[in-house]
């Protein structure tokens, strides 16, 4: 059959959605169905959507139920929905109405849905294929701590370097950035913070080839975010075997576990600082985290999502 997915993420965009709709797309051609890619619906006559962001993509929504009275419809929800749109937008509430089955990224986004949206709702983790993995024995001089993401609010993304800037003058800490600047603020930022603060390097918006291998070069990732789904960064770290220290938001402890020792409260510098301190000097505490984030790898394994994705067919079909 035909499936048709929307994303507001444009292509070639290293977005988070445009990352997951280009993963999901492979996973249903594997499947046997015909797939494509768009912004918005117009009126083709697909047998199925998968609509990515339940406000930004309501438009889409509501034509293709217009047009399509028993065609279904399956949304996926993003992290600015569940924490944020589905509680103050009527157009997200109409979306997931409108929706057949709801996705969502990790278990505590289902806490957000009403009983009736949850009977409808599946959890299907994002994984990743495994990417050649580096010797952490074989870094070089540096203790390098990766943030990946695009530089906006929402992320916090300065957070680890000012962080990094009350460290002791014998840490070998250094802090990686990659992304976009989506602003000229953040721009100025960035280039501002690496003017003041030697542990700090913005290398801007890479291929996703690129980010992974820093990811993958690095020691730890840091996810500072504030709202976050169910992110990527989290799949792609814990599968390059790079542990993450992570903001206590639902969307990070919904994937690391209530009981991951490397949570910190959203935007408190000092616990951050101490977080990193703490792996790059108790080796203790650092194979623990290694430990837990080899156990953490199989939810991220792309079989594993591929069969969610059977499943969710085979009740819609």
């Amino acid at each position: 059959m035909h499936i048709e997915i929307v994303t507001p993420a444009r292509a070639g965009s290293t977005a988070g959605n445009r990352i997951t709709a280009e993963r999901w797309a492979k996973i249903l051609k594997d499947l046997g169905h015909r797939v494509s890619i768009v912004q918005k619906y117009g009126r083709s006559s697909a047998d199925m959507l998968v609509v990515l962001h339940a406000r930004r993509s309501h438009s889409s929504i509501a034509r293709f139920r217009q047009h399509h009275s028993n065609t279904p419809i399956v949304l996926a929800l993003t992290g600015t929905d569940i924490y944020r749109d589905i509680h103050r937008s009527a157009r997200a509430r109409k979306s997931l109405e409108l929706a057949d089955r709801i996705i969502v990224l990790q278990p505590h986004a289902l806490r957000y849905l009403t009983a009736g949206e949850r009977k409808k709702a599946r959890v299907i983790y994002q994984s990743v294929e495994r990417f050649r993995r580096q010797n952490k024995s074989s870094l070089g001089e540096h203790f390098d701590v990766c943030v990946i993401g695009h530089l906006r609010s929402v992320k916090d993304p300065f957070r680890a370097a000012m962080a990094a800037r009350r460290l002791p003058r014998s840490s070998r800490i250094r802090i990686n950035q990659v992304g976009g600047a989506l602003s000229e603020n953040m721009k100025r930022r960035a280039l501002r913070e690496m003017q003041i603060n030697k542990r700090y390097r913005w290398l801007g918006e890479l291929p996703r080839a690129g980010a992974l291998r820093v990811t993958a070069q690095s020691r730890l990732c840091v996810n500072s975010s504030r709202i976050e789904g169910g992110a990527n960064v989290l799949s792609e770290s814990i599968v390059a075997g790079v542990p993450v220290l992570a903001s206590r938001i639902d969307g990070n402890v919904g994937v690391l576990g209530e009981d991951y020792p490397a949570l910190f409260r959203y935007g408190d510098t000092g616990e951050l600082r101490d977080l990193i301190l703490r792996a790059e000097t108790d080796v203790k505490f650092l194979n623990d985290l290694y430990k837990r984030t080899k156990k953490l790898a199989p939810l991220f394994n792309p079989t594993r999502e591929e069969r969610a994705w059977a499943r969710l067919l085979a009740e819609l079909l």
